[in-house]
C-alpha cells in the first residue's frame, strides 16, 4: 500500500471515473510514474504530441516553460466533449482527473529524485521538457535556472541547484489550474503539500506561502477532522495530523505540533511513556541507576510487520553505526526484573507498558514510530523549566531503532533524529557525525543518476563510506508512503546539515568543501564570519553581487579581489539575503536598504534588521516604521510584532502597543512576555465613554482597561509561574481595580512570599495592599470568621502561613497583624503584635538623638501600645490552653504600659524634653497614674 493520499483520491473519485482511472492510480501506488508520463494525452500537454487544440502553442512564445504548460493545460481543459454518447475518456472530468494524477506523479518523482531514492528509471528532462530544450545542455541549464528563479517568494530564493526542478514546477502548475481547483476534491491536500514543499525549497520561511499553507490546512481540518469519525479512516486522520504537526514544527509552532501529535496518539490508541528504569549505561558501572527509556507498544502490534518481516528489518534501512566508545555501552543494560522500574506515577502507566521487557520491546507500527520521531523533533528547548529537554528526547529515537521499523524511510529518519541529538554530547558526537555522513552517502547514492542539476553539473557529492548494498534498499512505494508525515530532508539539506555539524566540531575545511560544491555561498560566508574571517566572508558574498573591481571577472585574483565593481544585472535570486549578510558583517544599514530595494519591498528580514539597529540606538520612531514594513510583508512573524509593540511602548503610543501585543498573543498564546507587555500597555489607556465616540480618537480601545490588564498579567503569571516581577504586577493591578480583586490579591501576595520571601523577607510584602485586604475582610457583613470557607479563611491562611513568619522589623506589618487579630477575637495575639511593633521601632539605632520625625514615630508607637494595653489587657484569654479559664490577657497591663512610657521618656529626655511628643507622653503617663 502506498501513500494514504492515494486512498483519499481513490475514494473521492466519481464512480464513473474510478474504473477508467484505476490503472493510473495503481501506477501511482506502485511508483511506476513513467507509465503516466507516457500516456498520449500527457504527451500532448508536455508538447511531445499535438492535437488541434494546442497545435499553435509553441515554447518560443513563452520565456518560462511552466507558463507554456499552463497555457496548453488551459486550452486542453476548455475543450468541451461532454455530448451525449461521448465516451468517459472524452469528458472534461476525465481530463481534469488525468492531469491531476499527472501532477501527483510529478510530485512523487521529484521527491524520489531528491529525497528518498532510488534513482529515477528515466531522464526527467527528456520525458518532461521539449526536445529542443532537453537535447541542448545550454538551453536545459538556462531553462532550469529560470524555473528555480520563478520559485522565489517574498524576496526569498529557492535552492539554485535543485535537481529535476521541472518535475516540481509541472506539479505546481497543474494544481493552480482553475478547472482542477474547482472540480477535484483532493486538490486541496495536494496543493497544500506542494506549497509546503515549495516552502522547504526556500532558504527562509516566506509569509505568502505560509498563509496559503495554513488556509489549506484549515479547509482540510474541517473535512478530515470535523466529520463523523466513521466517515474518515483512522489512518487517514492520523496521517493528516502528523503532516500538520510537521508543518507546525517547520514554522516554529512547537506547541501546536505537540497538540497534533497527542491527538494522533489518541486516535491510534498508541501507548507510550518516558520513564526511568534501573540499568547500566557505562562499561565500568557497578551499581544500577535509573536510566531514561521510552516504553511503547502499538495497539495493533501484529500489524507492525505487515510490510516486512521482523527479521528483515535490520536490512531494510541504512547502516546503523555502532557507538564504539571506551566508556558507554552500545545500549543500556537493564536489570532483568522490571519490578525495579522507578515510575514517577506508576498508577498512570497502563499495564501493557509495565509488562514490557525494556531491552526487547516489540516492533511498532510505522505511524506510531513517526509519532515518537516527530515528538523528538518538535522539542527544541533546552531549559528544564520548559518541559522535556534535548537530553530526554534521545530515548524516543532509540525506541524506534531498537525495536526496528517495518518501513525503510521511517528507519532512515530515526537514524537522522538520533544523529542530531547525539551531536550535542561529547561521548556520542563522533557516532552522530559519522551516522549523518553515512546517511548523506546513502541519500546521494540513492538519488543520483545521470541527471544534471539546475546548474548544469552532475548532481553527486563526495563520500568516504561505501554505497548502500542491494539489501539496504527498498521500493519507491515504501519510501514514499510516509514521506510527508516524516518531512524527510532533501539531499542538499542533509549535506548542508552535515557541513554545519563539521563546523561545530572544528572541521571548517570539510564544511566549506560541501558549501562550495553545493554553491551555498551565503552559508559559506557565514561559516567564515563565525571564525572571525570577516574579510573572506565579504569577498565570497560580494562576488555573487558585484563584478570584479577592474571589470574583468575572468582575470580576477580570487584571493585578493574585493569585488567592488558594478552590480550584477540581473541580481542573483538570493541577492536580498546576501545584502543582509553584508549588512550584518559591516553593520551597514545601507546594505539592508539595498536588500529591501532589490526584493521589490518583499524581503521582511531587511526591515527587521533595520528595526533592530534603530532600536539599539534608541531611535524608536524609525524602529517602529521598519517593523511596520516587515509586518506588512509577513503578518505571522511574532517576534516582529513583539519588537513593534516594544517600540510603541517607548514612544508612548499605547493604543498601537496594545494592538501589537494582541497580535503577539494571538500568534503564540504561550508567550508570557507578550501578555505582560500587553497588560502594561492597557494600563495606560482610559476606558471608552459609554454610548459615545471617544473624545480623543485612537486613544481608547477598551471599556475596562484595568480589568483587561489584570487578566493579561494573570495569564502571564500562569505561563511564568516563577517570575516575581509579573506577580508583583498582578498584585498592584488587582489592588487598583474598582472594586479591588481580592482573590487575586491573595494569590499574588502568597506567590511573592514563596518566591522572594526566602531572600527578601518581609520586604516582599506590600504593606498598603495587605492593609487594604485586612480592612476589607474585617468590615464585611457577618464579621470575620476564618473557620468558614471563603475570603476570610484565605486571608487568615495567607497571613499565618506566609506573611507572619517573614515579619521581623516592620512596625507597620505588626500593626496590620494586630488589626486582624483584634477583629477575630484573638486579643492575646493582637497585644503581642502591638508589642512587637513597639519593639521594632524602639530597637532602631540612635532614634534618641535622630530627627524629630523619628522621635515622633517612637512616641506614636508608644501611645499606640499603651492604648492596646488599656484595651486588650483586661480582656479574658480566648487562645491556647488558657482559653475560657477566665485568665486575663495581661493582668499587669498598667505596669507594662507605664514601663513602656518611662523607658521611652528616659532615653529621649536629654534631647526631646519639652517637645510636643514629650508632652504627649507626659500626658499619657498621667492618665495611667490616674487609673490607680
Amino acid at each position: 500500500m502506498g501513500d494514504i493520499f492515494i486512498q483519499y483520491l481513490r475514494e473521492s473519485l466519481p464512480e464513473e471515473l474510478a474504473s477508467v482511472l484505476g490503472d493510473f492510480i495503481q501506477n501511482l501506488e506502485n511508483g511506476d510514474f513513467l507509465a503516466i508520463f507516457e500516456h498520449p494525452q500527457v504527451k500532448v500537454l508536455l508538447g511531445h504530441g499535438q492535437d488541434e487544440t494546442v497545435k499553435d502553442v509553441s515554447t518560443k512564445d513563452f520565456s518560462l516553460w511552466s507558463d507554456y504548460i499552463f497555457h496548453r493545460l488551459g486550452l486542453l481543459l476548455s475543450k468541451r466533449t461532454d455530448s451525449a454518447g461521448a465516451s468517459i475518456e472524452e469528458t472534461a472530468a476525465y481530463h481534469q482527473h488525468l492531469f491531476f494524477i499527472l501532477a501527483i506523479a510529478a510530485l512523487y518523482s521529484f521527491l524520489q529524485s531528491n529525497v528518498t531514492g532510488p534513482p529515477l528509471p528515466f531522464s526527467s528532462s527528456k520525458i518532461i521538457l521539449p526536445e529542443d530544450v532537453s537535447s541542448n545542455p545550454t538551453s536545459l541549464t538556462e531553462q532550469r535556472r529560470k524555473l528555480v528563479s520563478s520559485l522565489s517568494a517574498d524576496g526569498v530564493a529557492a535552492y539554485k541547484l535543485t535537481p529535476n526542478i521541472e518535475l516540481f514546477c509541472l506539479a505546481e502548475t497543474i494544481l493552480i489550474s482553475p478547472p482542477i481547483q474547482k472540480n477535484i476534491k483532493a486538490v486541496t491536500w495536494a496543493r497544500m503539500r506542494v506549497n509546503f514543499l515549495h516552502q522547504r525549497l526556500l532558504s527562509e520561511v516566506a509569509a505568502s506561502l505560509q498563509t496559503a499553507i495554513y488556509e489549506d490546512l484549515e479547509s482540510l481540518s474541517n473535512s478530515l477532522l470535523g466529520q463523523d469519525p466513521k466517515d474518515i479512516p483512522q489512518d487517514m486522520k492520523v496521517c493528516f495530523l502528523l503532516e500538520r504537526a510537521a508543518i507546525h514544527t517547520h514554522h516554529g509552532f512547537d506547541k501546536k505540533a505537540r497538540a497534533d501529535l497527542d491527538h494522533a496518539a489518541k486516535e491510534r490508541k498508541f501507548e507510550f511513556a518516558l520513564t526511568g528504569l534501573m540499568g547500566k549505561r557505562t562499561k565500568w558501572q557497578q551499581k544500577d541507576t535509573s536510566q531514561l527509556v521510552v516504553l511503547a507498544k502499538s495497539a495493533d502490534e501484529t500489524n507492525g510487520s505487515t510490510e516486512r518481516g521482523e527479521k528483515d528489518v535490520e536490512a531494510s534501512g541504512p547502516k546503523n553505526l555502532d557507538l564504539n566508545d571506551d566508556t558507554l555501552l552500545e545500549s543500556i543494560s537493564f536489570t532483568e526484573k522490571t519490578a525495579s522500574t522507578e515510575f514517577k506515577d506508576e498508577s498512570s502507566l497502563p499495564k501493557s507498558l509495565t509488562e514490557l521487557d525494556p531491552g526487547n520491546q516489540p516492533l511498532l507500527n510505522p505511524l506510531d514510530s513517526i509519532i515518537l520521531l516527530s515528538l523528538a523533533s518538535s522539542i527544541t528547548n533546552t531549559n528544564p523549566a520548559d518541559g522535556i529537554t534535548r537530553e530526554e528526547t534521545i530515548p524516543y529515537a532509540t525506541r524506534v531503532l531498537d525495536g526496528g521499523s517495518s518501513n525503510w524511510q521511517v528507519y532512515t529518519q530515526a537514524l537522522l533524529v538520533r544523529s542530531r541529538i547525539e551531536g550535542y554530547k561529547s561521548r556520542t558526537m563522533e557516532r552522530g557525525l559519522l551516522q549523518l555522513q553515512a546517511l548523506v552517502d546513502q541519500v546521494i547514492a540513492e538519488t543520483s543518476g545521470t541527471e544534471t542539476d539546475a546548474g548544469g553539473s552532475e548532481a553527486a557529492g563526495t563520500t568516504f563510506l561505501p554505497q548502500a548494498k542491494e539489501g539496504e534498499s527498498a521500493p519507491v512505494s515504501e519510501r514514499l508512503r510516509y514521506i510527508f508525515p516524516l518531512c524527510s530532508p532533501s539531499r542538499w539539506e542533509l549535506e548542508a546539515e552535515l557541513a554545519a555539524r563539521w563546523v561545530s566540531v572544528g572541521g571548517l575545511r570539510s564544511a566549506l568543501e560541501i558549501y562550495e560544491r553545493l554553491e551555498m555561498w551565503a552559508e559559506a560566508a557565514l561559516c567564515w564570519a563565525a571564525t572571525e574571517r570577516e574579510e573572506k566572508a565579504k569577498r565570497i558574498v560580494r562576488r555573487q553581487l558585484f563584478h570584479a573591481t577592474s571589470g574583468s571577472d575572468d582575470l580576477a585574483n580570487l584571493e585578493e579581489e574585493k569585488w567592488e565593481g558594478a552590480e550584477r544585472d540581473p541580481a542573483p535570486p538570493d541577492a536580498p539575503r546576501l545584502y543582509c549578510i553584508l549588512g550584518d558583517i559591516d553593520k551597514d544599514n545601507g546594505m539592508y536598504e539595498k536588500a529591501w530595494e532589490v526584493s521589490n519591498h518583499r524581503y521582511a528580514r531587511a526591515q527587521r534588521s533595520l528595526g533592530r539597529h534603530y532600536f539599539s540606538v534608541r531611535d524608536y520612531g524609525k524602529a517602529a516604521e521598519a517593523y511596520r514594513l516587515a509586518i506588512k510583508v509577513n503578518t505571522l512573524n511574532q517576534p516582529a510584532w513583539f519588537a513593534l509593540g516594544c517600540a510603541y511602548l517607548e514612544l508612548q503610543q499605547f493604543k498601537n502597543a496594545v494592538e501589537a501585543f494582541s497580535r503577539c498573543v494571538q500568534l503564540d498564546d504561550q508567550d508570557a512576555e507578550s501578555w505582560s507587555n500587553l497588560a502594561a500597555a492597557l494600563l495606560h489607556l482610559r476606558p471608552k465613554p459609554k454610548g459615545g465616540v471617544p473624545e480623543e480618537e485612537g486613544e481608547r480601545v477598551t471599556s475596562h482597561p484595568r480589568q483587561d490588564a489584570l487578566k493579561a498579567f494573570k495569564r502571564a503569571a500562569t505561563l511564568k509561574h516563577d517570575n516575581s516581577r509579573i506577580w508583583s504586577n498582578v498584585l498592584t493591578v488587582a489592588a487598583s481595580t474598582n472594586p479591588p480583586s481580592y482573590m487575586d490579591l491573595i494569590t499574588a501576595q502568597r506567590r511573592l512570599c514563596e518566591l522572594r520571601g526566602p531572600t527578601e523577607g518581609e520586604k516582599c510584602v506590600d504593606e498598603d495592599i495587605l492593609d487594604l485586604l485586612i480592612r476589607h475582610v474585617v468590615q464585611e457583613e457577618g464579621g470575620f470568621d476564618p473557620s468558614k470557607p471563603g475570603l476570610a479563611r484565605l486571608v487568615n491562611e495567607l497571613v499565618e502561613k506566609h506573611i507572619r513568619p517573614l515579619i521581623t522589623a516592620s512596625p507597620r506589618l505588626w500593626g496590620i497583624m494586630a488589626k486582624l487579630y483584634m477583629h477575630t477575637s484573638r486579643p492575646t495575639s493582637a497585644l503581642e503584635a502591638h508589642e512587637k511593633a513597639w519593639r521594632a521601632v524602639t530597637s532602631q539605632p540612635k532614634w534618641e538623638s535622630g530627627s524629630e520625625a523619628q522621635w515622633d514615630a517612637v512616641v506614636e508607637q508608644t501611645i499606640d501600645l499603651v492604648d492596646a494595653y488599656e484595651t486588650l489587657g483586661p480582656r479574658e484569654r480566648t487562645e491556647g490552653l488558657a482559653a475560657g479559664s477566665g485568665e486575663l490577657v495581661a493582668k499587669d497591663w498598667k505596669f507594662k504600659a507605664r514601663s513602656a512610657v518611662r523607658s521611652v521618656m528616659g532615653k529621649g529626655k536629654d534631647v526631646w524634653e519639652g517637645t510636643g511628643g514629650w508632652e504627649r507622653l507626659v500626658e499619657r503617663l498621667a492618665e495611667l497614674k490616674g487609673r490607680d
